[in-house]
């Protein structure tokens, strides 16, 4: 038996066989080529071929991760078709002579390596997409299969796994992965805790370990290679005492978000979008915290109508049947795209020109969607959030455009609710701070704590070697947090928490105690969240 110490990204037990996800090593070879434009042809076809399957990738995996974890298809469809990489492509091929297999290869190293040279983080994560696009491309020119099939179920292990990777894999027939390489706060990681698939990190895996049995521990990082008979009843009972738990949490619907000591709080969920609400109902939600509109913007070549996004907000008002649904309007710049905004490129997009600041700088954009947003209020409970807010006087400019869409709503006829609750997102230091004044402004606070632990601890969090420096847990981010819950109740505002720190349940007694109202998580980890609160005390014992 050999051990090695991983980190968890997910927890769990796993055991079984090994399975070996190795990319192929496809041999590209320049070939002369004499018809270009018949080569043309072939590189177009197998470009549509490929952006269709993109599309069907990214409406299948929102059933399994949710529209937002899904929206990485989208983006690959959108490199696909960008212009200056379709013309690269192109133009070897026609200057060249050479093979669509070969020009996609040397135009996909090309401008990986540029984006990898980006100070730009944004970019910089591009690189890896590039790269992934571009085999795509050469396996659908080449009639390769696009991923490796397995009959029996079995634990993958590999250097890495992209994201697109990560959610093609058959959640039935995956016990567990373990890369050697990645992130615990990188995409691939929260597609894994979404999936509830057990996952590690930072094991040295080797592809001769291929079909050997293994026992994965994500409780404790821990990966046995060839488990001996005493630890192989060890992880079993362990693994059977994790699958009677998720039985029993089963048994939680229906059921109060109750503490031992009789505090009740809301717990909703986090969506992208009208697909993810069949998991929020199915998981017992009751309500949404979090509607992520941004994707609403993403994957499409216009800003998307008045009218198209009342429908999409209507159908999630309206399938939610009263249950409270919160929008957040348009949450997009630093790692969030599209093109047709044309926003200039940044040196620090995360602290640049992005979600409110947009808003209030193009307010034909933001007014439309507010339009949209309160004529879906006639049709159910609506709540609106606002993102990135580090000022009142920016509170008050959104009130004025507030106040003019209601008056033009009015006089247009057009029926909507003059009571819809209005919030801001607490994901700044400076929100933070000043939550004594915004509260008095606004009837609700949602903390974000994703932003809010990056921008205090000045660390990126998809920066793989902070993860030694990055803790969520600081004292800073929970003062933070404490004081806006105080200072909302103060103001008159309830007060939750959307961003990842709210599914950890290692802090729901915390903030129970610090008194939060409500808790905003993805649909997957709202039955271990009430748990969690049916076990914990939020007032402090009497003596």
């Amino acid at each position: 038996m050999e051990v090695f110490q991983g980190k968890s990204i997910f927890k769990g037990v796993a055991i079984g066989p090994l399975l070996y996800y190795g990319k192929k090593e496809t041999t590209v070879r320049r070939e002369k080529i004499e018809d270009t434009e018949a080569e043309v042809a072939r590189y177009k076809e197998a470009r549509e071929k490929s952006v269709a399957q993109l599309r069907q990738l990214h409406d299948d995996s929102v059933k399994k991760v949710g529209e937002e974890n899904a929206a990485i298809f989208d983006v690959h469809a959108m490199l696909m078709e960008d212009e200056d990489f379709c013309e690269a492509i192109e133009n070897a091929i026609r200057t060249q002579n050479v093979n669509a297999e070969y020009a996609v290869a040397v135009a996909g190293e090309n401008f990986s390596k540029m984006f990898a040279e980006m100070e730009d983080e944004y970019f910089k994560a591009r690189s890896a997409d590039m790269k992934d696009i571009s085999e795509r491309l050469i396996r659908v020119l080449t009639g390769e299969d696009e991923m490796h099939s397995f009959e029996e179920p079995s634990i993958i292990i590999a250097d890495d796994l992209m994201p697109s990777e990560t959610v093609q894999l058959d959640k039935e027939k995956v016990l567990a992965f373990v890369t050697r390489l990645g992130s615990s706060n990188s995409h691939t990681a929260i597609l894994a805790r979404t999936m509830n698939i057990p996952a590690l990190i930072d094991i040295p895996i080797r592809e001769d370990w291929n079909g050997k049995l293994a026992a994965v521990d994500g409780h404790t990082g821990t990966f046995y290679l060839d488990p001996d008979e005493e630890t192989l009843h060890e992880m079993e009972e362990k693994r059977d005492r994790d699958l009677e738990a998720r039985r029993l949490l089963q048994e939680l619907k229906g059921k109060k978000n109750i503490s031992l000591d009789g505090k009740e709080i809301n717990l909703y969920a986090n969506i992208g979008g009208l697909k993810d609400v069949a998991a929020v109902l199915s998981n017992d939600g009751g309500g949404v915290g979090l509607f992520r509109s941004e994707f609403l913007y993403i994957g499409r070549d216009s800003l998307p109508t008045e009218e198209e996004q009342f429908q999409a907000y209507k159908a999630v008002v309206e399938t939610m049947a009263g249950k409270r649904v919160i929008i957040r309007t348009l949450d997009i710049g630093a790692d969030k795209k599209a093109d047709y905004l044309e926003l200039e490129k940044e040196d620090n997009p995360a602290l640049g020109y992005r979600a409110i600041r947009i808003c209030l700088t193009r307010p034909d954009i933001f007014k439309t969607q507010l339009r949209a947003i309160f004529r879906a209020s006639a049709f159910g409970k609506v709540a609106i959030m606002y993102p990135m807010i580090t000022s009142v006087e920016e509170l008050d400019k959104i009130h004025t455009i507030v106040a003019e869409v209601k008056k033009e709503l009015t006089a247009d006829k057009i029926p909507f609710k003059d009571d819809v609750e209005e919030g801001v997102m607490i994901e700044t230091p400076a929100a933070a701070l000043i939550s004594d004044d915004l509260a008095r402004k606004v009837d609700f606070f949602s903390i974000g704590t994703n932003d809010l632990t990056q921008y205090t601890l000045a660390m990126d969090r998809q920066n793989s070697r902070l993860d030694v420096f990055y803790n969520p847990h600081h004292k800073a981010i929970l003062r933070l947090i404490r004081m806006t819950i105080e200072n909302g109740h103060k103001g008159g505002a309830w007060v939750g928490i959307c961003g990842e720190l709210g599914a950890d349940t290692t802090l729901t007694e915390t903030f129970l105690r610090m008194g939060v109202d409500e808790l905003s998580v993805s649909p997957s980890m709202i039955l271990p969240v009430r748990d969690a609160i049916r076990k914990s005390h939020a007032y402090p014992e009497k003596e």
